[in-house]
C-alpha cells in the first residue's frame, strides 16, 4: 500500500523554509573569521594563539622585517581598512598603523597590546642611544619580557571578545592556555640564567632590544645603536664599546632584523666571540628557527646560553 502525506499548508511551507534559511545564515556567521591586522609578526603570532579558528589574521610587518623602517604600501592600507579588529604594540612603536587605517576609513577598534604595562625609560646619557626616528624617551619593546607578554594576551583576548563576543569562551580558553605556556616558559628563562656566575652575564646586541629581558632576567647588554636598529652610533661612542669590550670580553651577538656589518666590525676590532644571531623584533620564517613567540624566547634564551657558558 503506498503512504502519501497530504499537502502541506503554504503558511507552514513558508515557515520551515525562513527556518532553514536562518540556520544556514547563523551557521555561515558562525564559520566566518574575524578579520585581524597586527603591526608586526609577533603581534600577529599572539593574535592567532588567542583567536585560533575564529580568526585570519596579517601581520604588515613580516618575519625578518624591521618595524622601525617599515615603509607601509597600498595594499596593506586596503588591508587595514576592512579589518575587523587592529593590534599594535603601542609604546610609540607601531604609531603609524593607526593613521594609515584611520586614512583607509577604518572605523573599528584599535587594541593597545601593551596597554597597562609600565615602560621602561631609556638613558639618555649614552651618546651611542642617539639616532633620529623614534622616541627613546621609552622603551617599545615590552615583549622581550615574558610576563608583559601575559597582558599583551589578555588585551589581545579583551579585544576579541568585544569584536566577536560570540567566540568569547573560545578567546578566554585560548587565552588561559597560552598564559600556562608563556608561564612554564618564563621559569625556563629564568632558570637557565640563574646558573650563570655575575661576571658571565653581558653581551652586545645589535640595537637596544632587549632592555626588558635584562630588567626581567638579570642580563646586562650593551648595544652600539639605540632603540631603532637603523641608528649609526657616533664615533666616540662606538670607541667606547670596543674598548669596554677588550676589558670585558662580553660576546657580540647579531640581530635577524639588522645590516651585520657594524656588528662585525665590533667583533674584529675587539677580538671578542661572535655569540650567534639573536631574533629581537621579528619572528624568523616558518621554516627558520623562531617562526613563533615561543619558539623566538627559547632560541634567543639557548643560544645566549652557549655563548655565556662557553669555556
Amino acid at each position: 500500500m503506498n503512504f502519501r502525506l497530504p499537502p502541506l499548508p503554504l503558511r507552514t511551507l513558508q515557515a520551515f523554509f525562513f527556518l532553514l534559511l536562518g540556520t544556514l545564515f547563523a551557521s555561515t556567521q558562525a564559520c566566518a573569521e574575524i578579520e585581524v591586522v597586527a603591526s608586526f609578526s609577533i603581534l600577529g603570532d599572539l593574535a592567532r594563539e588567542v583567536g585560533g579558528e575564529r580568526v585570519t589574521v596579517a601581520a604588515l610587518v613580516g618575519p625578518d622585517q624591521d618595524a622601525h623602517v617599515y615603509e607601509p604600501r597600498p595594499s596593506d592600507a586596503r588591508r587595514a581598512g576592512r579589518a575587523r579588529l587592529i593590534v599594535t604594540n603601542g609604546l610609540g612603536y607601531d604609531d603609524w598603523l593607526p593613521r594609515l587605517a584611520r586614512s583607509a576609513g577604518y572605523t573599528g577598534t584599535f587594541a593597545i597590546a601593551s596597554a597597562g604595562i609600565r615602560p621602561l625609560s631609556m638613558d639618555k646619557s649614552d651618546a651611542h642611544h642617539e639616532h633620529t626616528g623614534h622616541d627613546e624617551r621609552i622603551d617599545p619593546h615590552a615583549w622581550q619580557d615574558v610576563r608583559n607578554v601575559q597582558t599583551y594576551v589578555d588585551n589581545i583576548a579583551a579585544a576579541l571578545i568585544a569584536a566577536d563576543p560570540g567566540g568569547a569562551d573560545t578567546y578566554r580558553s585560548n587565552a588561559a592556555r597560552y598564559r600556562d605556556e608563556l608561564a612554564r616558559l618564563d621559569a625556563e628563562i629564568r632558570a637557565a640564567i640563574a646558573r650563570l656566575p655575575p661576571a658571565r652575564r653581558q653581551v652586545v646586541s645589535s640595537h637596544d632590544a632587549f632592555t626588558y629581558f635584562a630588567r626581567a632576567y638579570g642580563l646586562r647588554f650593551l648595544a652600539p645603536a639605540g632603540v631603532a636598529g637603523n641608528a649609526e652610533p657616533g664615533a666616540r661612542a662606538l670607541a667606547r664599546l670596543i674598548a669596554q669590550l677588550r676589558r670585558e670580553k662580553a660576546p657580540v651577538f647579531l640581530e635577524n632584523i639588522n645590516d651585520p656589518r657594524l656588528m662585525e666590525r665590533i667583533r674584529n676590532e675587539s677580538g671578542v666571540a661572535a655569540g650567534g644571531t639573536l631574533y629581537s623584533d621579528a619572528l624568523s620564517i616558518a621554516s627558520g628557527p623562531a617562526p613563533t613567540y615561543l619558539a623566538m624566547m627559547r632560541h634567543n634564551l639557548a643560544t645566549l646560553m652557549t655563548a655565556l657558558e662557553a669555556p
